[in-house]
């Protein structure tokens, strides 16, 4: 990213850019920073953009031969065309020669980077990935946010608030607005105010599930089983992430063993530092081999499902009622 605000920043740009990756939020920031670098926000004659099947090589093309009218530059956006996972020689062999007055911009969330294109744009353009940031990253964005806004929070509910939330920065800056809207007036937000007002994401519920379950509280597990359903997550969904959380306490619980750390464990297992150590007090309660046992037990409810056993519903209940017993 550092190299593409220096580009927005000196307007020294690339002939063709291409931001991917699974941060959305990120994304849009920077493409919109990109595209209004480039062009005025009123200028509509000198901007295109095309979406998915409707970016066409031959219509791209044709558009951006066309010079210019009364501007310096031509911008033209592409979003999630899927032409860098399949073939799109035209479009490659095209970036060898793009006019001076071109500027292309690809905006995609999956890239394949053996593919001709994404070769070309590296070699006569700029490749920008956005990840998923890190906890660290997010939580100084936060602050940067409550600062603004004169509002504070421990550290501690800071990290609760994340839980809830996720790591999607889209998802956080609206739950942060609603948390914003509530406290107003107060300069303190406290982790009621977040039960109060911050939807949690399905990874939270469904780790409230799994701790009912590994706790035997059946009647909760099963209410929190069917308030999933009544927000129609599909059972198999559930199912899968479910497993998804047993692999993660295996994983966690063998990597411990290892003697690794919170920290070095939080990137092998996709979660943040302070989630791990959520998770550090469930892996107690099982051996290895039982966690092994409860996987192939999930394995097997999907299989029962792929079968024709059972349907998706009733296999995921018998699952819960199961291990919960």
């Amino acid at each position: 990213m550092k190299a593409l605000t220096e580009d927005i920043k000196t307007g020294n740009f690339r002939p063709v850019y291409l931001l991917y990756g699974e941060e959305n939020y990120l994304k849009a920031l920077y493409r919109d920073k990109l595209v209004h670098a480039l062009i005025p926000e009123s200028d509509s004659m000198n901007f295109t953009r095309y979406e998915e099947k409707e970016a066409v090589p031959d219509q791209i093309i044709a558009q951006a031969e066309t010079l210019p009218f009364f501007a310096d530059r031509r911008v033209i956006l592409l979003e999630n065309t899927g032409m860098f996972k399949s073939k799109s020689d035209q479009m490659a062999d095209y970036l060898k020669e793009l006019p001076d007055y071109l500027v292309l911009i690809f905006e995609e969330d999956e890239i394949d980077k053996r593919n001709r294109l994404y070769k070309a744009v590296q070699k006569y353009g700029r490749v920008t990935e956005f990840a998923p940031q890190n906890t660290d990253v997010l939580i100084r964005w936060v602050y940067g946010k409550l600062k603004k806004e004169e509002k504070k929070i421990t550290q501690k509910d800071m990290e609760y608030f994340l839980t809830v939330t996720g790591t999607d920065m889209a998802n956080i800056s609206s739950e942060l607005e609603k948390l914003l809207s509530y406290t107003m007036g107060r300069p303190v937000i406290t982790r009621e105010d977040i039960d109060a007002i911050c939807t949690p994401q399905i990874s939270n519920r469904i780790f409230d599930m799994l701790q009912a379950v590994t706790e035997h509280r059946q009647k909760q597990a099963m209410n929190l089983y069917y308030d999933l359903l009544a927000l129609k997550e599909p059972p198999m969904r559930i199912l899968y992430l479910l497993t998804r959380q047993y692999n993660q306490l295996l994983l966690i619980k063998i990597m411990q063993k290892d003697g690794m750390s919170s920290r070095d464990i939080a990137p092998k297992v996709g979660l943040p530092p302070f989630v791990v150590n959520k998770y550090t007090g469930l892996c107690r309660r099982f051996s290895e081999q039982q966690l092994r046992d409860i996987i192939e037990t999930c394995t097997r409810s999907e299989t029962d499902v792929k079968t024709g056993h059972l349907n998706d519903e009733l296999s995921v209940e018998l699952l819960l009622t199961r291990l919960s017993r």
